[in-house]
């Protein structure tokens, strides 16, 4: 059975994860185990210490009680008839604790709520979604409060013309596109204009079809000075309720896009989740199979 960790902070950011991974699930034929991680209440002069007895019992049961309420609060009560599960967690990290968990149960996603005015300005610093997809052995869907659920219809894949990584990543993400019905926009954004990248672009055209079996993906180039403008603009026009991305190590195309020289024109924009997974760790991502 497939299997999704929604990660909650009982944030207006995690109503929306919250309904994105019901969604996700419904259609993907999934099971969610909504997740919150917390720590035992120390006075600080017990700190380091261990702690003090019957206070683990009783803080497991108040924090497994807030979540079930926040669970019913915004899913109803059917969420007791729903592939839906609840476990609050331990830990002193919690992006560990939530990768941890996502390793035990062998989730292929983990929803989480982004906080900020700004998805994508979020994505480049050090917080917990940040943490997430540098260490999670899966994707992560980081959902912005300013996100409002739709069913998804359109995807966009931002490639850098990657054979193996990028081609691997649109055959497994098609599954999901595939759920939904949606189409996969596949899209390229270069700085120069030159016939190399269009012939680039047919020649990853070919190798994609050979290894994806999905007849709604499209292709389109971007020529552009202004990366992430153009980006931006291009998942307005297009309507996409989706984009995915491949983070690299050395070069690629969310290292362009996240470069912090442009720190200041992400803000305020922020509608669109983005699904998000770390190359390094591409060897242990246990893929869809739809």
């Amino acid at each position: 059975m497939k299997r999704i960790v929604c990660a909650v902070d009982y944030s207006k950011n995690s109503v929306i994860a919250l309904k994105y991974a019901l969604a996700i699930s419904k259609t993907l034929e999934a099971n969610v185990l909504v997740t919150h991680i917390y720590t035992y209440p120390m006075p600080l002069e017990l700190e380091g210490s261990y702690p003090i007895p019957g206070l683990v019992s009783d803080t497991y049961k108040e924090e497994h009680a807030k979540l079930e309420e926040f669970c019913v609060k915004h899913l109803g009560q059917d969420v007791y008839e729903m592939n839906v599960s609840m476990e609050v967690v331990e830990g002193k990290s919690v992006v560990d604790t939530i990768v941890e968990k996502a390793d035990e149960i062998q989730a292929f996603m983990i929803v989480t709520g982004m906080k900020g005015v700004s998805l994508l300005k979020d994505l480049i610093m050090d917080n917990t979604t940040r943490q997430l997809i540098d260490k999670a052995n899966c994707l992560v869907l980081a959902v912005p409060s300013d996100a409002n659920y739709s069913v998804v219809k359109t995807m966009v894949y931002a490639t850098d013309f990657d054979a193996d990584a990028d081609i691997e990543v649109i055959k497994k993400i098609s599954g999901i596109a595939k759920g939904f019905g949606a189409t996969l926009k596949v899209v390229h954004i270069s700085t120069q204009k030159d016939y190399e990248v269009e012939s680039q672009m047919e020649w990853f055209k070919t190798m994609l079809k050979e290894k994806v079996d999905y007849d709604k993906i499209t292709f389109e180039i971007i020529f552009s000075e202004i990366i992430y403008e153009s980006l931006r603009v291009y998942l307005g026009d297009v309507g996409a309720d989706m984009v995915v991305l491949l983070e690299r190590e050395e070069n690629g195309f969310l290292k362009k896009i996240f470069h912090r020289d442009i720190v200041k024109k992400l803000e305020g924009y922020g509608k669109v989740p983005v699904m998000s997974f770390n190359e390094k760790n591409f060897g242990m991502f246990r893929f869809l199979d739809l």
